[in-house]
């Protein structure tokens, strides 16, 4: 079953995460089709951009929790979004949660419709955003970061484009490529190679980020998920009861 569906229009490459049965959950078979993908992508010369969408109410569950991807595998298809010299661009008209915010974080430029929320519900599972905050924490409102991280509430649209996750908030489900369209213009109008050196000016810092502490991020969050309580906040949430903590 093919997992990720390729389309291109006019220079841009059109991935589609296509897994309906865990809500486009980060499985280790995703992850690989779409890291497969954008490397097929920075090597083809007529790609001038990438859009990922996504098809259902869900953009993207966060980690698959009955498989979860090796962190490191995670880690390098999210600095393969930022590393890449060629834009990657997020059209969001559904949820995202916890890791799917890491790979919405990865990516260039963003537009989300109305019907999206977002939430980083690590925290409510016995768990942290640890390796999602490689691409999060340097884009994101610092004030902000602290509120969700901690808290695990849910935002929309607008907050999200508020607090630095997402570039672009559309007004209704049909206005989120309306919303594109420019941008998608733009990226044709624009050199390969003016926009793999712009791309490289404003990722540098996110990139030292993944080169200075990918590695203590991977070790902590593999310790969170063999922890005791983790194990507990996951079969909670697999099993739709509270966890033993909830007062």
């Amino acid at each position: 079953m093919t997992l990720v569906h390729q389309a291109h229009d006019r220079g841009i490459t059109v991935l589609t995460l296509d897994s309906p049965a865990n809500r486009n959950a980060l499985s280790a078979p995703l992850v690989g089709e779409l890291d497969e993908a954008l490397a097929a992508c920075a090597a083809a010369p007529a790609v001038r951009a990438v859009l990922l969408t996504h098809t259902g109410s869900t953009f993207c569950a966060g980690a698959d929790l009955t498989a979860p991807p090796d962190p490191h595998t995670l880690v390098a298809l999210m600095r393969r979004i930022v590393a890449l010299p060629k834009p990657v661009v997020a059209r969001v008209t559904g949820h995202v949660r916890a890791g799917g915010l890491g790979l919405l974080g990865a990516c260039d430029i963003s537009a989300a419709g109305p019907a999206a929320t977002f939430a980083l519900t690590e925290s409510r599972l016995g768990l942290a955003p640890a390796v999602i905050s490689l691409p999060l924490l340097p884009r994101l409102d610092p004030r902000a970061a602290t509120r969700y991280y901690l808290t695990g509430e849910r935002f929309d649209a607008a907050e999200a484009v508020r607090i630095g996750l997402v570039s672009l908030a559309a007004g209704a489900a049909e206005d989120v490529d309306n919303t594109l369209e420019p941008v998608l213009d733009g990226l044709r109008r624009a050199s390969p190679q003016g926009l793999a050196a712009s791309k490289e000016l404003v990722t540098a810092t996110v990139l030292e980020t993944f080169d200075q502490y990918a590695e203590d991020l991977i070790a902590r969050s593999a310790a969170l998920f063999a922890s005791d309580e983790a194990r507990e906040g996951m079969t909670a949430f697999l099993e739709r009861r509270d966890p033993a903590w909830r007062l």
